[in-house]
């Protein structure tokens, strides 16, 4: 039995995975059986009709909390979905006891403390067909696969991106709910106006949501376009199953890259439009549904990292019975 301190500072770090406008649709409750993740539906956010990308969202979380047990010398032992008459009951996780704790360990457990989603221009990663399989290696699974975006593919997915924008033009609960989640007040989720770019910062990334734009002026002056590389996750199908592995596999994506040295931002925006996922879905061959796209580049190291995006406190999202 692991102690309580031990299980809040791992849910504390779980809790860092990303989620859609910073939602974090996530509950977690410690029993004599073991950790329950749960979804929690009043995180409900208006764009995510199905709950597909809260499911994603918490799959991230999950994920997270293995590599954070992984570092304290305990490995956790996953049960999806294990109560059917429950579908918010998501994953109860035991804990074994590692022969080991690895230096591998701690530095992914690290990467989740240093990860922030950059929204600026990236230049282009290096040693691309290294990082392009420690990727694959990384997320790719039977039920989630891994596709790199061709160079020459860039202008189909910056279209399905604008296409996704005007789609959306005129819906006013759509940007309403924008507003809200980017609201400048001191709270503990949404995202805060430090993570948002200004119009001119917003014009030389062509992969990316329209958020409101902020005044912070024109960083990166000297990258003049988006050198990103493109990375696209999807499964077979759109179940529940899948959507929470596919976060699984996001949150693989996202550290390693983070190991890496390099920067990310996760993409949804293409997917929740049928028009623009078809769209994306022709670039990748056709047989898989894409479920999130990820922007992967370098950030300058003289840039002072921004600071984290808020999280609920432990104490609200983690309840302890045992």
């Amino acid at each position: 039995m692991l102690d309580n301190e031990i299980i809040q500072d791992a849910v504390a770090l779980a809790c860092r995975a990303p989620s859609l406008h910073n939602s974090q649709p996530w509950k977690w409750v410690r029993d004599h059986a073991g950790l329950h993740l749960f979804l929690d539906p009043s995180r409900a956010v208006y764009t995510d009709e199905t709950g597909r990308e809260a499911l994603m969202s918490c799959g991230a979380a999950l994920d997270h909390l293995r590599v954070a047990l992984a570092s304290a010398g305990w490995r956790a032992v996953v049960q999806r979905f294990p109560n059917p008459n429950n579908p918010h009951h998501l994953a109860s996780v035991t804990f074994a006891a590692a022969d080991t704790v690895d230096d591998e360990a701690r530095r992914t457990a690290d990467a989740i403390l240093l990860r922030r989603t950059d929204r600026l221009p990236f230049a282009a990663p290096p040693n691309w067909p290294l990082v392009e399989s420690m990727l694959f290696d990384a997320a790719g699974t039977e039920s989630v696969r891994v596709d790199v975006l061709a160079e020459d593919a860039r202008p189909n997915v910056a279209e399905a991106s604008q296409l996704s924008e005007w789609v959306r033009l005129y819906d006013r609960d759509y940007h309403a709910e924008l507003d809200w989640w980017t609201a400048p007040f001191d709270v503990a989720d949404g995202i805060p106006q430090s993570s948002l770019v200004s119009a001119a910062e917003s014009d030389r990334v062509d992969v990316g949501r329209n958020f409101p734009v902020t005044r912070a002026g024109n960083r990166r002056s000297d990258i003049t376009e988006d050198r990103a590389a493109i990375v696209v996750l999807s499964t077979a199908g759109d179940s529940r199953a899948e959507a929470l592995a596919c976060g699984e596999a996001l949150s693989a994506v996202l550290l390693a890259c983070t190991r890496l040295g390099l920067a990310t931002c996760p993409l949804t925006h293409l997917t929740e439009v049928p028009t623009s996922r078809e769209m994306v879905r022709s670039l990748i061959g056709g047989e898989h549904l894409p479920q999130v796209l990820v922007r992967i580049g370098v950030a300058p190291q003289i840039e002072a990292t921004p600071p984290p995006t808020p999280r609920h406190p432990v104490s609200e999202v983690l309840r302890l019975e045992a």
